[in-house]
């Protein structure tokens, strides 16, 4: 199969946007985050209001600075691949005044999303918060770089594509970049298998361990795996 990585335009949104959804749709932490009751019930989860979010998030980083955003395309063209990272120059370097517009933008835009959706899409936002202060206290303690990490926010893959290398090269476009840069890459998996071992095979090792717990009396918890991978070669 020949495949190409190219960056995401606006055309490849909805096929992203559906290839994210198939790909997490049995995810742990995507599962834990959101409330997919069935049958669904008011307030659950919903594909709309997640696409919407997501095309948000897409047209973000098609006009960041800090994101690199990839889509891999068959020979056919069609979308069986996304990855989207942030570049160390997020974290490492202060913000421009375009960026932080580009984020109010997104602010704005999601803002709106949660009124005319008339909610968060089935997010459990008492359960995002706990993630978010957990990553915060795990990128505090393993971010010690001044120079920054590239950061693998999503990668996925097609169900009916996996295990054919896509991911393998939606991530060495990247890692290829922070080898010659001389610059860690770092990612979260809630999955152990085989998440992880297939993230082990390209470099990334295990350096800590999230646990989150739910603190709604359910105790339903995820485990999110930080991964670091050291530059191999290039610029030290």
């Amino acid at each position: 199969m020949s495949v190409t990585v190219v960056p995401i335009t606006p055309a490849d949104i909805p096929a992203t946007v559906q290839c994210i959804q198939d790909a997490f749709d049995s995810d742990p932490y995507n599962n834990w985050v959101f409330d997919k009751a069935t049958p669904l019930a008011k307030g659950s989860f919903d594909t709309a209001r997640n696409y919407a979010s997501l095309k948000a998030k897409c047209e973000w980083g098609m006009r960041s600075s800090y994101a690199l955003f990839y889509v891999a395309k068959d020979e056919s063209g069609k979308v069986i691949g996304v990855s989207m990272w942030t570049t160390p120059a997020m974290t490492s370097q202060p913000q421009t005044w375009g960026d932080w517009l580009n984020y109010y933008r997104l602010w704005v835009e999601q803002g709106i999303n949660v009124l005319w959706y008339q909610g968060w899409g089935g997010l459990r936002r008492d359960r995002y918060w706990i993630w978010k202060r957990e990553q915060a206290a795990c990128q505090s303690e393993l971010w010690t770089d001044d120079n920054g990490y590239y950061f693998v926010n999503i990668v996925v893959v097609s169900p009916k594509a996996q295990g054919k290398g896509v991911g393998r090269m939606l991530f060495e476009v990247v890692m290829s970049k922070a080898d010659n840069e001389g610059r860690r890459c770092y990612l979260e998996s809630s999955r152990l298998e085989p998440n992880v071992r297939i993230y082990e095979k390209m470099g990334f090792v295990v350096s800590k361990k999230m646990r989150c717990v739910a603190e709604d009396g359910t105790n339903e918890g995820v485990d999110l795996f930080s991964m670091m991978r050291e530059p191999q070669g290039g610029r030290k």
